[in-house]
């Protein structure tokens, strides 16, 4: 009889063991299973992380935010990141696109800082999505900046959402993202954007290189595509650092096909205007989402403060109340000369690695 259940006692540990074994199997198997959709061949998800410390795990209606991560402005992503989370208690979670030599920084900078407990997913961005569709001169913006380009395939990056925000990384939220997200779409609108001519951010604009302002600054108006389609020159053009986007209309219209339906135009016609500066993207967008577009609530995107002479012209007490702060422009915070940097380094993380180090004068940094 006792012999019978030392036999019992050892087949249950025996089961035990064994199920313990399958179940780190699975685990490692899946750390290892890749899910492209081929379909799409747009993206290839690298890695799913949530809190390590359930404690910290926000509930609720997931509030996706789609932001891309360059090895050379990581500092950048990591300060939206934190003024994003530290502001809202709300269930954000990030889709970080980056491209591969970039992935094991980001997971040190995550991990190792208070930035662990934030729910993201990294996804690696493929170059060559982009051929035919931007220029081949390796020296062109659209050519060395290729994520900047993740924001046209919003859906195929965040598939399980209806609704989702993308985010420049060179900004940084001092409002409840909740409420931005909670912006209201009309009806038969893929996305919402702040228009250049807002109350808001007209102040920092800086005319003189262009009308920046309106469509004829970012298109070629003397082309015969862009004169086919009937848009007004004069019509204000907006900024897509910032938007909130309806995906289940972005899908149903066919967005991300029609934008690079222009972009393919482009590289054959030349219809961008010659004073983009670092508004690429903004041109095609502009096409696609003529008069079929939301408006952004202009405190949810206080813009220019990285453009000469025009973040100055905003007062402390204003940009204290903005909701959201965009150093847009050649100078960012993480540098030289732009405006406003203590409000950036108020929300930046140190690199724990030490590669990443923003440039202030009273660092000795060159």
């Amino acid at each position: 009889m006792g012999l019978r259940r030392v036999n019992v006692i050892i087949l249950v540990l025996l089961a035990v063991a064994f199920l313990i074994i399958v179940q780190r199997n699975l685990l490692n198997l899946s750390d290892f299973l890749h899910t492209e959709k081929p379909d799409e061949g747009v993206i290839l998800p690298f890695e799913s992380e949530l809190s390590p410390d359930l404690n910290l795990a926000r509930t609720g209606e997931e509030i996706p935010i789609l932001i891309t991560a360059a090895e050379d402005r990581l500092g950048a992503v990591v300060a939206a990141m934190n003024s994003v989370y530290m502001n809202s208690k709300a269930n954000v979670v990030f889709t970080i696109v980056t491209l591969n030599e970039t992935v094991a920084h980001l997971k040190a900078w995550l991990s190792n800082t208070r930035l662990n407990s934030v729910k993201y997913k990294i996804v690696i961005f493929k170059p060559e999505l982009l051929n035919g569709k931007i220029s081949k001169d390796p020296q062109t913006p659209e050519a060395a900046k290729p994520l900047t380009f993740a924001r046209f395939y919003l859906p195929a990056y965040i598939p399980e959402a209806e609704k989702a925000i993308y985010l420049d990384d060179d900004v940084i939220v001092q409002g409840d993202i909740q409420e931005l997200y909670e912006t209201n779409l009309k009806p038969g609108h893929a996305a919402a954007f702040s228009d250049d001519c807002d109350s808001a951010s007209a102040k920092g604009i800086v005319r003189g290189a262009g009308n920046q302002n309106n469509y004829i600054g970012f298109l070629d108006f003397k082309k015969e595509a862009i004169k086919k389609l009937g848009m007004r020159a004069t019509t204000c053009s907006f900024n897509p650092g910032v938007f909130i986007a309806n995906l289940t209309e972005w899908k149903n219209q066919n967005i991300t096909q029609q934008l690079e339906h222009w972009m393919e135009l482009n590289t054959q016609e030349d219809l961008y205007g010659k004073t983009l500066a670092e508004s690429i993207t903004t041109p095609p967008l502009l096409i696609v989402f003529y008069k079929r577009h939301s408006s952004i609530d202009p405190m949810w995107h206080v813009r220019h403060l990285g453009v000469t002479g025009a973040g100055s012209r905003y007062s402390s007490q204003f940009v204290k109340a903005a909701k959201l702060l965009h150093w847009n422009g050649h100078y960012k915070p993480w540098g030289r000369g732009s405006s406003f940097t203590d409000v950036w380094d108020k929300w930046f993380i140190p690199d724990p690695t030490g590669k990443f180090h923003p440039v202030r004068r009273h660092t000795g940094d060159s």
